[in-house]
């Protein structure tokens, strides 16, 4: 794999300052997987430039849920990071590492700096156009698709045999256990799935399939 800052982000080459005119600041960095990069409503002390490996952005409640909002994996931006530091406002997500990862994080004043640069400056625009994109289709999702179709759809396209607690799949839900446990019970007497200790198997994918796609509430 390609770990170029400059083959993976092409308008890096035309920013000023330069990545080589930045010595250590522009040197990359390693996490661990379930690293915190940032947090919600704290201030934005870098801007993520992943070389390696994937970044989970999410909001957090009160009570302990999440939704996922992206992700951003080698040679994308994050939508998060940027809106704070355009407007220099607290942070409205937070960003964990999914894997071993590398990353630049490019301070706010050279990031400042580098959207004098228009490749740079619509780069970062244009990120705001997809990410938009994406969001509005995770809106739709939660608002009005009916949470056995979201729960039937998430489970599709993992294998057979699912190495997932009730909680994880509750927090990509965006719900509660309680209601993602009670929905898989009744998977499980429809004979759709089969439940065990963070384990789900799937026994009729075809059924499940079905009522990923129906349409309407």
């Amino acid at each position: 794999m390609n770990t170029d800052p400059v083959a993976l982000y092409p308008a890096l080459a035309h920013v000023v300052p330069g990545l080589g005119a930045l010595g250590s600041a522009a040197e990359p960095i390693t996490v661990a997987p379930d690293t915190v990069l940032f947090s919600e409503n704290n201030a934005c002390q870098g801007f993520p430039l992943v070389l390696e490996g994937e970044v989970k952005v999410s909001r957090h409640s009160l009570d302990g849920r999440s939704l996922e909002l992206y992700r951003v994996v080698p040679g994308e931006l994050c939508l998060v990071s940027s809106a704070s530091l355009f407007r220099s406002t607290p942070l409205m997500a937070r960003g964990i590492s999914t894997r071993p990862s590398r990353l630049l994080m490019i301070t706010p004043s050279i990031f400042v700096q580098w959207l004098e640069t228009p490749v740079f400056r619509n780069d970062v625009l244009g990120l705001f156009a997809e990410r938009m994109a994406d969001l509005t289709g995770l809106i739709d999702a939660v608002a009005f698709q009916r949470l056995d179709q979201r729960l039937a759809a998430t489970l599709l396209g993992r294998g057979q045999n699912l190495a997932l607690t009730h909680q994880q799949l509750a927090n990509e839900l965006g719900t509660v256990r309680e209601m993602v446990s009670r929905l898989l019970r009744r998977f499980e007497r429809e004979g759709w799935v089969e439940l065990a200790r963070e384990n789900i198997l799937i026994r009729d994918s075809k059924a499940l399939r079905a009522i990923a796609d129906t349409q309407g509430n």
